[in-house]
């Protein structure tokens, strides 16, 4: 999880340039949220494309703290956050499975948190996260489409109640329409060289059992299918371990 420091530079390349004020009539400002996606899009790698999605949230928005939470297939992943705050924020409802994050990811809508102290949908929630000095909070899905999956949530924190207007919750949408794109862009680009490198890996492990046991290519792959399932180990790391002690795992 990489954390960003609101004053201090980011792990790589500091903190983008600042993003002119917006105000009530500067929403739809194509200049600053083109410069936006630019920013984003040029990131390198995902973990730099989510600091660069938190850091803008927090130059476009009047808000205290900013994270991204990406949805996967188990439990959610907590990749960029601004301040320790909205980690145990976000760790709260993971481990309880309950909170407007996990509503937000789930539902695919926006929930909006006026004031910890009076709303009354998450009690257990509020409470904790009123003791982290939060009064209100602004949960917007990141999605590619009103068919699609939900990429995962901005969460935008204030320590004033009333902190989020409808000016701040439309900037909010553009910035999550931005983010998705560019979120998923570089999730795939992760994906597809993490296949790359898995393809690697399998195909030294296959000639050193072509070399070894004078086996062919089809015949080889079998072999390292074979042991994947039987130790219910992921071919890559069959491979792997192949490759790092020349024999195979047991």
């Amino acid at each position: 999880m990489a954390q960003v420091d609101r004053t201090g530079d980011m792990a790589a390349g500091g903190p983008p340039e600042p993003l002119p004020a917006l105000g009530p009539v500067d929403v739809t400002h194509a200049e600053v949220f083109a410069r936006l996606a630019v920013e984003m899009h040029d990131a390198e790698g995902l973990e730099e494309t989510i600091d660069s999605v938190v850091q803008f949230a927090l130059q476009a928005l009047d808000c205290s703290y900013a994270g991204v939470a990406l949805s996967t297939r188990g439990r959610p992943e907590i990749p960029a956050v601004t301040d320790p705050v909205v980690a145990e924020i976000y760790q709260i409802q993971l481990d309880t499975g309950d909170g407007p994050l996990v509503a937000t990811m789930r539902d695919q809508v926006t929930i909006s948190v006026r004031d910890t102290t009076t709303d009354s949908r998450w009690p257990t929630w509020a409470a904790r996260v009123r003791q982290l000095g939060v009064r209100s909070v602004l949960d917007v899905p990141l999605l590619l489409g009103p068919e699609s999956s939900t990429v995962g949530v901005l969460g935008l924190y204030s320590r004033i109640p009333d902190g989020f207007g409808a000016d701040d919750e439309a900037i909010a949408h553009i910035l999550a329409r931005h983010a998705s794109v560019a979120v998923a862009n570089a999730r795939n680009l992760q994906n597809l060289t993490a296949a790359a490198d898995a393809r690697k890996v399998v195909g030294q492990a296959m000639g050193i059992l072509m070399e070894r046991f004078q086996l062919d290519a089809d015949r080889a792959f079998t072999v390292l299918k074979r042991y994947s399932q039987d130790t219910n180990v992921k071919l890559r790391d069959v491979a792997q371990e192949l490759i790092n002690t020349r024999t195979l795992p047991r």
